[in-house]
């Protein structure tokens, strides 16, 4: 899927993985993607509360085995 930013996020337990996705997000301007890379389960639950929250649209969530991916775009 395309997107303008990567977030690499893997090896990092919760909060770090939302804290440095806020900042990431802060760069982006509205309707660009940033794809999420992280590893702690974690962040099934606490990425989508986080999009919902701040409304940027999480388009796509996928995991391949421990590997979590998601994409992210920002608020128009």
């Amino acid at each position: 899927m395309e997107h303008q930013a990567q977030l690499d996020a893997t090896d990092l337990l919760c909060p770090e993985p939302v804290m440095m996705l806020h900042v990431e997000m802060r760069k982006l301007a509205a309707k660009e993607v940033l794809k999420v890379i992280a590893t702690d389960p974690s962040t099934t639950r606490d990425i989508p509360k986080f999009c919902q929250f701040l409304s940027h649209k999480l388009i796509r969530q996928d995991q391949e085995g421990e590997i979590y991916y998601y994409w992210i775009e920002k608020k128009g």
